[in-house]
């Protein structure tokens, strides 16, 4: 009798661990068990268009060849590992930015039109009248919710003042001033242009200076500080987006670069070359918006999805470890020591020779930057880690900063403030020496270059279940 009374409890045990496994517990506290009452699923992560997984790992930090003594950037080699993380295959684009500066004219022009409006709301929503740019609650003929009626009586006090102000985007704009809708309309939208006396030619050009983008973020040094929550740790930060196209003059003071300064930004010949002209802080911008924007889209869906891990800017070691490629000291992203393949085609844009720039004349014939993928793909299906453009990093330059980092994904962006950042890869204007996986350099995060661009990154849970690539090494003639 013990035998069998011993059998069943057994059993009883494994369809209860069965149970456990697949999420049918009942309800939570259910036989006084702390348990989960649905089914165990896994979250699935959706690969970003463009970007890449890179899989973490352990790796050597810093130079590994041909590093020099008593060099402002000198750092010590050291051991350290890094999480998984998605990278974008290329650096941003013209193109790529531009629909950040139509999103961000969009919105301002759309604003200025529902204010504008205010309470008017006429027309079919086809652009008819000012009326039917009025914010989306202005137009509602649903009875508002007991939730919605609140925040109606909160708006503009005690932090609501964004209340009762989405924006309708169904609406077309109209930017052709022969079929403005009415004279309202005309007012809002001409505000964006530059002023008659300012027009070059009697041009109508949108006024740069009013594309401002708002984001907000947790300072986490202050977060440090306060060991908490609360007022003044949420920063909000208005930003300036439009490109410095300015640098291809004052970065070259006795060269003539007129025709890159009127056309690299705007003009579609360019509209796959790597965005430059951008401070660290518009960069960081730009991850911002791409952040929201991926979340908006996920609540538009019918079946809404849960929000992304935020696009930012890698740290320097995530960026270092991702040009490496997965290979071990090794001085390029596609190995090394030399910069030619077997052809005596070179491998990345950069400057060859003094007074050289054109790296193959036959071939490239790539004086300042090239298109992206112009070149070969490392290990991890990244293009041009080395030359074209350097980029920006999150890392706060600071020459102990492999010493006094951790060697768990080594980060000092939460303990350190420094106006100067991290850049990486060397550019077209830089010598062979520059372009190495290793070499560090800094600008000020306020500054913009003709040779300074970005690439974004999204975090990846640990354990996560992701396809990453086969490590491959580019070898001809290396």
């Amino acid at each position: 009798m013990k035998k069998i009374l011993l059998l069943l409890l057994v059993l009883t045990l494994v369809v209860s661990c069965k149970s456990l496994r697949k999420g049918k517990t009942g309800k939570p506290g259910e036989r006084g068990e702390v348990v989960t009452s649905h089914k165990n699923q896994n979250w699935i992560s959706e690969r970003p268009i463009g970007m890449v997984p890179i899989p973490g790992g352990a790796f050597v930090l810093g130079q590994s060849d041909m590093d020099f003594n008593a060099t402002e950037v000198k750092a010590l080699q050291t051991t350290v590992t890094i999480s998984s993380f998605y990278m974008d295959d290329t650096e941003v684009t013209n193109a790529e930015y531009r629909q950040f500066i139509n999103y961000v004219r969009d919105s301002i022009v759309r604003t200025l039109l529902a204010e504008k409006a205010g309470t008017e709301s006429s027309g079919k929503g086809k652009g008819e009248g000012i009326g039917d740019y009025a914010y989306r609650s202005k137009k509602s003929e649903k009875e508002q919710s007991a939730y919605q009626k609140f925040l109606e009586e909160k708006g503009g006090r005690d932090g609501y003042d964004n209340v009762g102000k989405e924006l309708d985007w169904s609406v077309p704009l109209e930017w052709n001033p022969e079929r403005y809708p009415d004279v309202a309309y005309a007012e809002a939208i001409e505000s964006v242009y530059y002023t008659p006396e300012e027009r070059f030619n009697g041009e109508r050009v949108i006024d740069g200076r009013k594309l401002v983008y708002k984001f907000s973020w947790l300072d986490q040094l202050e977060a440090i500080r306060k060991k908490g929550r609360g007022k003044g740790l949420i920063k909000t930060e208005a930003i300036a987006i439009y490109p410095d196209t300015t640098v291809w003059l004052r970065d070259f003071n006795y060269s003539y670069n007129e025709p890159l300064f009127e056309q690299y930004f705007w003009h579609k010949a360019f509209k796959n070359y790597p965005i430059v002209g951008v401070t660290w802080n518009q960069a960081r911008a730009f991850c911002a918006y791409s952040t929201k924007n991926k979340n908006d889209w996920n609540q538009s869906r019918k079946k809404k999805k849960d929000k992304v891990f935020e696009y930012r800017l890698p740290t320097e070691v995530e960026w270092e470890y991702a040009a490496r490629g997965g290979l071990e000291n090794a001085p390029y992203p596609w190995g090394g020591p030399y910069l030619i393949d077997d052809r005596g085609c070179y491998l990345a844009n950069f400057k060859p020779k003094r007074g050289d720039y054109i790296e193959d004349h036959e071939k490239a014939n790539y004086m300042y930057t090239a298109p992206v993928r112009s070149f070969h793909k490392n290990g991890f299906g990244l293009y041009e880690m080395a030359g074209n453009v350097s980029e920006w990093t999150g890392s706060a330059f600071n020459n102990s900063s492999y010493t006094i980092a951790s060697t768990m994904n080594p980060y000092l962006g939460n303990r350190i403030e420094d106006a100067r950042k991290v850049i990486k890869g060397g550019s077209w204007k830089d010598i062979g020496y520059m372009l190495m996986v290793g070499e560090r350099d800094w600008e000020h995060k306020d500054s913009a270059r003709s040779y300074i661009g970005f690439r974004r990154v999204q975090s990846i849970p640990e354990g996560l279940k992701v396809k990453y690539p086969q490590i491959k090494k580019y070898n001809k003639g290396n």
